[in-house]
């Protein structure tokens, strides 16, 4: 959290830098220029590797899961349906509130001004071209030519094979990427050391161009953001309701302790504790709350791809990219499926991990992920929101299922 708010403190000295400094300096803004790129190059360098090993480790660790019974294989399929259904309304929902509510045009050419050092957007594929390239011909290519998807889809079937292994075989890839997965959080964490002055630089460039334009879109982007995540903290509700034949004001009294604790802290692993007292309250018995929240809280993040993806499609929206339908796809399937490796990584790393991919996937720049980055601490605060109370109505659900539950 402290990390954060430095972040963030960064991005706003860097904005009112900006706004003191006139494009006539064109000296200042080509040095915090040629920083700002050089540190975001750093970060995109660990994003292949890393979504990579960490969706291999995410499905082997997920298989192992379900294995283990059919209380947790069914809790499992359940939280993946959820992730596909959380990003398939994001593709829906934030193009008619962008529409509804779109940003003004003034903020919009401002930010487009001073992101225009951002990188240009890859090629949109059409949905004949997403269907024809969905499977790479050759994996190394994908990744050298940052065509994320195919590489995705690769790497999930490799890593589905892998969980066919005999154990020994199995055990010994798996610590290989657990260790690449390892080596490159270093990696990152050390990069993201540097993320003050990588945000500042880039956010005094921003601010020299946009002015206060740039503050109307970040807190235009907050607000879209996060009500694209509030539907899943209503949708639980409705889940608690349907499947766990909850009444909302008892799932509500349930829920509260848990939903304190992850606004403070923004963590549904510090949430766990509360989150159990509050399912055993509902009745849920000890064989649905010690083994279906922890794997809840190990695997599942409901927010991770319909927030993800809202992202993404934000930056479209702001560059002023139109999503062809074969992008939207594309941005579904990187959304669902990136969130599987990124659930027990710290919010600022998963923001990177789970979001580039997905622009990458549609075609889209991904430098204005480094700004919003320096936000995400205020949206991260309805991803955990959301994240811990639909673990408990998950929870309540398979505990009602499989009679678990007074």
């Amino acid at each position: 959290m402290r990390k954060a708010l430095i972040i963030f403190a960064a991005l706003l000295f860097g904005l009112l830098a900006g706004l003191a400094v006139t494009t006539s300096a064109s000296g200042i803004i080509t040095g915090a220029d040629f920083i700002g790129t050089l540190w975001l190059n750093a970060l995109r360098m660990t994003i292949i590797p890393l979504v990579v090993s960490l969706l291999i480790v995410g499905v082997v660790q997920t298989a192992a899961m379900a294995r283990a019974g059919r209380m947790t294989a069914r809790a499992i399929i359940m939280m993946i349906i959820i992730l596909w259904c959380s990003a398939a309304m994001a593709a829906l929902l934030t193009p008619a509130l962008l529409t509804a509510f779109p940003l003004p045009e003034a903020a919009r050419a401002a930010l487009q001004a001073g992101l225009s050092v951002a990188e240009k957007p890859g090629q949109v594929p059409t949905i004949l071209e997403f269907f024809r390239d969905i499977v790479p011909t050759n994996p190394v290519s994908a990744a050298a030519e940052d065509k994320i998807l195919p590489l995705i889809i690769f790497t999930l079937a490799f890593a589905f094979a892998v969980t066919r292994l005999p154990q020994k075989k199995r055990a010994t890839i798996l610590d290989f990427f657990v260790a690449i997965s390892d080596a490159m959080l270093i990696l990152i964490h050390w990069v993201l050391f540097l993320a003050p002055i990588g945000v500042f630089a880039l956010a005094l460039v921003v601010g020299a161009k946009a002015g206060a334009q740039s503050f109307v879109g970040l807190a235009h982007y907050v607000l879209i953001v996060a009500a694209v995540g509030m539907v899943i903290y209503l949708a639980s509700f409705l889940l608690a309701v349907i499947g766990g034949r909850s009444s909302p004001v008892a799932f509500f009294r349930a829920s509260m302790p848990a939903q304190a604790v992850a606004i403070s802290t923004q963590s549904s692993l510090a949430s766990l504790p509360a989150m159990v007292t509050g399912v055993k309250a509902m009745g849920v018995g000890e064989r649905s709350g010690d083994v279906v929240l922890p794997i809840a809280v190990a695997l599942f993040r409901a927010t991770g791809p319909c927030m993800n993806l809202a992202v993404a499609i934000y930056v479209a929206h702001l560059m002023g990219i139109e999503i062809t339908t074969g992008a939207m796809i594309a941005g579904i399937v990187a959304a669902a499926i990136t969130t599987m490796g990124a659930v027990s990584l710290p919010g600022s790393v998963s923001f990177i991990t789970s979001i580039a991919p997905i622009n990458i996937a549609m075609g889209l720049p991904v430098e204005p992920l480094v700004l919003l980055l320096a936000i995400e601490a205020l949206p991260d605060i309805m991803r955990t929101l959301g994240n811990v109370t639909m673990d408990m109505a998950v929870t309540t659900t398979i505990a009602r299922s499989e009679g678990d539950i007074s």
